[in-house]
């Protein structure tokens, strides 16, 4: 099996989020990332070269793969900022609906702008998905 590429590694989260070239995708990557920090209680860690997590969890997978992975992250990608969340989004239905312009996948929630969305039901997304990694 090939190794994983996204684990946790000791690379500077500030200096990722300071080298994101659009600066309004910085901005918005360093408000989400201070908004994961006081939803986990968890400090920030780098995840591979682009992620960064918070928190840590053991996955196992009904094929009996097992891997470490964080509880909640984010990524400040080209397109969109990346939220990663756990469990399926569809369970999420009710905040979703007031959030504003996102866009879904499996397990990531991703948003243009931060400015275009609730604040307060972001916040609310982010304390249910912290809440469904400790089950």
């Amino acid at each position: 099996m090939a190794e994983l590429k996204t684990t946790r590694n000791d690379g500077s989260v500030d200096e990722f989020l300071a080298a994101v070239p659009d600066p309004g995708r910085r901005a918005d990557a360093v408000a989400v990332c201070s908004l994961m920090a006081a939803v986990t209680g968890a400090p920030p860690a780098m995840w591979g070269v682009g992620i960064v997590g918070f928190g840590s969890r053991r996955l196992r997978y009904d094929t009996g793969r097992e891997l470490d992975w964080f509880d909640v992250g984010l990524s400040p990608r080209k397109q969109a900022l990346t939220l990663y969340l756990p469990g399926e989004l569809s369970g999420y239905a009710d905040l979703l609906d007031r959030l504003g312009p996102h866009r879904l996948g499996k397990g990531c929630l991703y948003v243009k702008r931060l400015a275009d969305v609730d604040a307060g039901v972001l916040e609310s997304v982010l304390r249910r998905a912290v809440t469904e990694t400790e089950d």
